[in-house]
């Protein structure tokens, strides 16, 4: 081997020492390719491989020798993770190794004390742990100190980037990672970490933007999986349950135990008894049912007499409550089942993990990775159970009511990663005007007076805001000056407003998401509850155990005016995290029309399936992507995600008066249903295909003039008009959505 690759020599004293006192043979292969990429150029570096393959030490060891000899005078290395508690956790592993560099680590997110902060104020250097809120604050209030804190900075590492790429507060780092660049004068080398990257080469893109330098992405051959994976299904309905079956050998039907005790939820009964007397993390795909299982799980625990080991994690938690259980899933000799959201998704080390269970399907192949990622260290395989609970719907219901979407999307995540090693890519936004606004004011802020020039400049120079014109920039100025988020000064320079100084008083400016629950929902004159985000006029959400059609929007006293509705849907809220992927919906439809027995599924799961598969070919909705249910109503199977089904659901709705459709319902993106009264499948899809053909779809068009699409924080704050374009442009898919029209109206011929 050359000299120069012989990475291991180049490592300094400690580190081979700490290599040899942890007994490791050799390097692993992400390691060596890390110390190369860093020891031998300058560019910046994608790191992606599998959860626990070493991606910290493949970032550390070579970074912390480049800088033994030569240490800045400055904050070193910046570290910047989504995540408090990952900030906590990340350098646990190798904390000796760090005491022995002498180099000093810091904390800094808003759970630090500020006497912790003040020492690294008084002599930055070493490393430097934050969020991009505590980062923004900087920027903010410490804007004349951002060159002797950061001055010599060397290297900045993003850690799980696939939670960030294609999001606001992803492109919110870049945008301070150049600012920070412009201030100090030149760019550090960018280090992004995550086990699940879709598309590394715009996972590079997205890392690299503005820094000037190519960037490295490591490659290896994907590895041989190695799981324990179980998909069991129940009805809701099923109220008797055998508490002497497992979970890894349940009987299709439950039955009463010996001791004659029946429960009312078999399903949830079966995840009791999955994770009892194991270290287990439980995950949910929203904060609502995480409190609902803990509360499920301790009531079942008390029914038997059993011990409460219950702990529950998510972000709206005290940092008290995150941080009791993140100790305990760390105790080896600690016996505790965690319930979590996505808090406990990402990178924290939590040791041995017996085994992770889903309470119904992940959104995405991303998610589902990095859950059953959480298990299987130290040697051991990881091991996941998902379990299924479903309605069982009447005889007469509707035909796509008696699909299990669920159970079939996570077969068809399971198979995508399996037989394509598929993950989804991150959405590049084009037009984020909320983070526009954000920065906007916090450059304003942090510069002072700025003549309007200078100012659009600034902004829209940074790589995330360069997709928005400089007529639009306009319009949003303008909109902010009549706002008095910014003012004109008698020498015709914008400073920041007595509105924008109000955003900026609070510590929740400098979060680019909504982490609060500021939105009241209201049914005529009675108070529903309050969610997050809000969606757009006509989209459905799920509170209180019902359905809800958003009637009409009132920002400013952020309330929001519904109507009850029939149906079912998921607890999931409104955003990008729920977004599908297309490729999971054709693969659901495949799992339908084959007669593949996938080895995972428990007896019940393989039951529900072959109900569904006896359904789907006896309905003809294998052939035909539209069903007569009788009479004058219909439903389409578009097999299409999120965004795409979105924008043929507007194009039909466009064209609805021309053929009498009326009553247009719809649930996620499985299936849309409606009246048609003017014609049939066929002559409607021949009608699209050709307003497809003559005009193609015009996203624009498809958003109502009234529409007022918030989604994002501030785009209350954003002219409605920016907001339409925006939606238009970053929510509507026209490509998929126009070829999907084309192949329905084939199906004909």
């Amino acid at each position: 081997m050359p000299a120069e690759d012989n990475v291991f020599e180049r490592f300094s004293p400690f580190i081979r020492e700490y290599i040899y006192q942890h007994s490791w043979e050799s390097l692993r292969p992400i390691q060596t390719f890390a110390a190369k990429s860093l020891f031998n150029t300058e560019n910046n570096l994608l790191l992606t491989s599998s959860t626990a393959s070493g991606k910290t030490e493949a970032a550390f060891f070579p970074i912390l020798s480049l800088l033994e000899n030569n240490l800045p005078n400055s904050v070193a290395v910046l570290y910047i993770a989504p995540l408090k508690s990952l900030i906590n956790d990340q350098f646990g592993r190798i904390e000796e190794l760090l005491d022995l560099t002498g180099i000093p680590v810091t904390h800094w997110h808003g759970d630090v004390t500020q006497s912790h902060k003040k020492k690294m104020l008084e002599e930055p250097r070493g490393i430097l742990q934050i969020t991009p809120e505590s980062l923004e604050s900087m920027l903010v209030n410490r804007s004349n100190d951002i060159v002797r804190i950061f001055g010599d900075l060397r290297f900045v590492v993003i850690d799980e980037i696939h939670t960030l790429t294609g999001s606001d507060r992803g492109n919110q780092i870049i945008c301070q990672l150049c600012r920070i660049g412009r201030l100090i004068g030149h760019h550090p080398r960018r280090i992004g970490l995550s086990a699940t990257v879709g598309d590394p080469e715009l996972g590079a893109a997205w890392l690299s933007a503005g820094s000037g330098r190519e960037t490295d992405i490591s490659r290896f051959p994907p590895e041989k999986l190695r799981w324990r994976l179980g998909l069991e299904h129940f009805y809701v309905q099923d109220n008797r349950y055998d508490q002497s079956a497992t979970a890894e050998n349940l009987p299709v039907t439950p039955e009463t135990s010996a001791e004659g005790y029946a429960v009312l939820d078999a399903g949830y009964e079966y995840m009791y008894d999955c994770v009892k007397d194991k270290k287990a993390l439980v995950f949910s795909n929203s904060r609502e049912e995480t409190e609902y299982i803990t509360a499920t799980f301790r009531q079942i625990a008390k029914k038997r007499g059993d011990k409460d080991i219950f702990l529950i994690h998510h972000g709206n938690l005290s940092a008290s409550i995150r941080e009791e259980a993140e100790y305990k899933m760390k105790d080896d000799d600690v016996n505790a089942v965690t319930c979590a959201t996505v808090t406990m998704e990402l990178g924290i080390d939590i040791g041995r993990l017996e085994r992770v269970l889903q309470n119904g399907s992940p959104n995405s192949v991303t998610s589902f990775l990095q859950r059953l990622g959480r298990s299987g260290r130290r040697g051991q395989p990881p091991e996941m159970m998902m379990v299924f609970r479903e309605e069982n719907a009447l005889p007469n219901s509707p035909l796509p009511q008696l699909i299990p979407w669920e159970l079939l999307r996570a077969i068809a995540i399971v198979q995508l990663y399996i037989e394509e090693r598929f993950i989804e890519p991150p959405h590049v936004k084009t037009m984020p005007f909320s983070l526009a606004f954000h920065q906007t004011l916090s450059i304003a802020a942090s510069s002072g007076e700025l003549r309007p020039s200078e100012l659009a400049q600034r902004v829209l120079s940074l790589p995330p805001l360069s997709g928005i014109s400089r007529e639009d920039y306009k319009t949003l100025i303008v909109s902010m000056l009549e706002n008095d988020y910014l003012e004109m000064t008698d020498e015709k320079e914008i400073i920041v407003g007595l509105s924008g100084e109000k955003l900026l008083s609070s510590f929740k400016f400098y979060a680019v998401f909504k982490d609060s629950e500021d939105f009241t929902v209201r049914c005529g004159s009675d108070e529903i509850g309050t969610i997050t985000t809000p969606p757009p006029v006509g989209d459905r959400f799920a509170l209180a155990g019902r359905v809800w059609e958003v009637e009409e929007l009132d920002i400013p006293r952020k309330l929001i005016y519904v109507k009850s509705v029939d149906g079912k849907m998921e607890i999931s809220w409104p955003g990008d995290y729920g977004e599908i992927h297309t490729k999971i919906l054709k693969r659901m439809y495949q799992v339908l029309g084959e007669d593949t027995v996938y080895p995972y599924l428990k007896p019940n799961a393989v039951h529900r399936l072959e109900i569904a598969r006896h359904l789907a070919r006896n309905t003809g909705m294998l052939e035909h992507s539209m069903i007569h249910l009788g009479g004058y109503s219909w439903c389409l199977f578009p097999w299409l995600g999120t965004r795409s089904f979105r924008t043929l659901r507007k194009f039909i709705a466009k064209h609805a008066s021309e053929y009498r459709i009326s009553g247009l319902e719809y649930e996620g993106c499985c299936y849309m249903t409606f009246k048609m009264e003017g014609c049939d499948d066929r002559q409607l899809f021949e009608g699209l295909a050709g307003y497809a053909e003559r005009e193609g779809i015009n996203c624009e068009s498809l958003v109502l003039p009234g529409e007022n699409p918030v989604f994002e924080k501030y785009d209350d704050k954003v002219p409605p008009s920016l907001l339409r374009k925006a939606y238009a442009a970053d929510k509507l898919t026209p490509d998929e959505a126009g070829a999907r029209i084309f192949e329905i109206r084939n199906e004909y011929n």
